[in-house]
Parts: structure tokens; C-alpha cells; sequence
């Protein structure tokens, strides 16, 4: 089964080609560029460079955040612009689930962090055991001193990964015991990773669908805040 996974829910863009039991291709970006400009470039190139036909893909996997509301999006109709052209399925895995599995088979928490602005991170705690990556917390927009509270409560040891890594680096250390970070190759989302989570999915049976699939923001756009504040500030009026 040849599967071609897409991220672009962060600064960086991603694609890779995997099969069952190997890694055909990838390309990743990690530069300030317009997704809606490179992603389809990053994807024909790494077709014509495997020597395959989109044809030839028996499903495809996209990031479903959270992450840019503006990057999902365009992620997310690039991939299902390619499913409803070939007739094949695709699957939406969170990026935060990509970015703990970049450190499967490391010992404790595996902690992905990816900056939300205002002293907030997005994550969610996994744990990797028996060959499977486990999430144990819901999906999250916290403060960095909260989430510190609440790793802290597990006692167990700690890898931090994602681009928040290096912004609260110096914060976590401080105020953290028995904590690791990832390498810097692996603080973005990986194509490759995204895929192995969503080739299990695939096999499985499991699909989104492409009308009624929605991406996971976890919270509000700007927009949405702005418009509830005017409305709040009409009803004390």
C-alpha cells in the first residue's frame, strides 16, 4: 500500500511517500513560504522523482491540526482535492500525534509542544509502550507554567518536542527535574511519521469523509474571538 501523507498545520511544509514496510521519499520545509504556493510543487516533484502517477497512490493522510488555521486549510483541500480526484481515501491524523511519534520507543512521557502564542502551547501527554504510541490527555491550549504542573504530577520522566521547545527551553529547565529534548531535526512535524500513524489507520478500514470532515483547531480563529467580544460588549451596554 502506497500512502502519500501532507503536513502544512505549522511554519513547515511536508510530504512523503511510504509503503508498508518502507520510506520511498520525503521533502520538508521549515522556511517562512506560502503553503498554498509550495505544496503542490513538493508533491509532483516527489511523484516525479519516485517515478509514480498520483494514480499509483492507494491513499493519502493530512495533518488535522491544531495548528494555522490558514496552513490546515490549505493542507487539508490540497489532500482532499487528491482523494475525491483519484477515488482513494484519506485519514487526518493530529500533528501533535506526528510530533510524539518522532520519539517512539523513548522511556515516559513524550511531551509535543507547539507555541500558540501569549505564553500558551498546543500538546497533548503520549506514552509509546508495546510498539504503540498512547495518548494519555486530551488534546490541550495551556499555559507553560500549567502544563508544568501538571507533567509534574505524573512523576515520570519527561521529552519535550515541537517548535515551543525552543522558546521555553530555559523555563522548563528551571523548574523541571528528569527532562529531555528532542534534536532539532526532530522539533518538526514529520510527513513520514504522520503517514506511519495514518497507514495503520488506513489499513484498519478507518477513513474521513471528505464532506463532513472537519479540522481540529482545539481553539477559536481570531475572528471568532473578535466577534464574541463585540457581542459581549453589546450585551453590558
Amino acid at each position: 500500500m502506497k500512502i502519500l501523507s501532507l503536513d502544512s498545520a505549522t511554519e513547515s511544509a511536508t510530504c512523503a511517500i511510504i509503503t508498508d514496510d518502507k520510506l520511498l521519499g520525503e521533502i520538508t520545509f521549515n522556511y517562512k513560504k506560502q503553503h498554498s504556493v509550495i505544496l503542490m510543487p513538493i508533491i509532483d516533484n516527489l511523484l516525479k522523482n519516485l517515478n509514480l502517477d498520483i494514480n499509483e497512490i492507494d491513499g493519502f493522510v493530512v495533518s488535522k491540526g491544531p495548528g494555522s488555521f490558514t496552513g490546515l486549510r490549505i493542507g487539508i483541500s490540497t489532500i482532499k482535492g487528491l482523494s475525491h480526484g483519484t477515488g482513494k481515501p484519506f485519514i487526518s491524523v493530529s500533528s501533535l500525534d506526528a510530533l510524539a511519534y518522532n520519539m517512539a520507543y523513548t522511556d515516559g512521557i513524550i511531551c509535543p509542544i507547539m507555541d500558540a502564542l501569549r505564553g500558551n502551547v498546543y500538546t497533548a501527554l503520549f506514552t509509546f509502550s508495546n510498539g504503540n504510541l498512547e495518548k494519555i490527555s486530551d488534546y490541550m491550549i495551556i499555559s507553560v507554567e500549567k502544563l508544568m504542573s501538571l507533567i509534574k504530577k505524573y512523576n515520570s520522566p519527561v521529552c519535550f518536542i515541537g517548535d515551543a521547545t525552543y522558546k521555553y527551553k530555559k523555563i522548563i529547565i528551571q523548574e523541571m527535574e528528569d527532562v529531555l529534548f528532542a534534536p532539532n531535526n526532530l522539533n518538526v512535524v514529520k510527513a513520514s511519521a504522520l503517514g506511519e500513524i495514518g497507514l495503520k489507520l488506513l489499513k484498519s478500514g478507518s477513513s474521513d469523509d471528505l464532506y463532513t470532515f472537519s479540522p481540529l483547531y482545539i481553539r477559536k480563529s481570531q475572528a471568532e474571538r473578535e466577534y464574541e467580544k463585540k457581542l459581549e460588549s453589546k450585551v453590558n451596554e
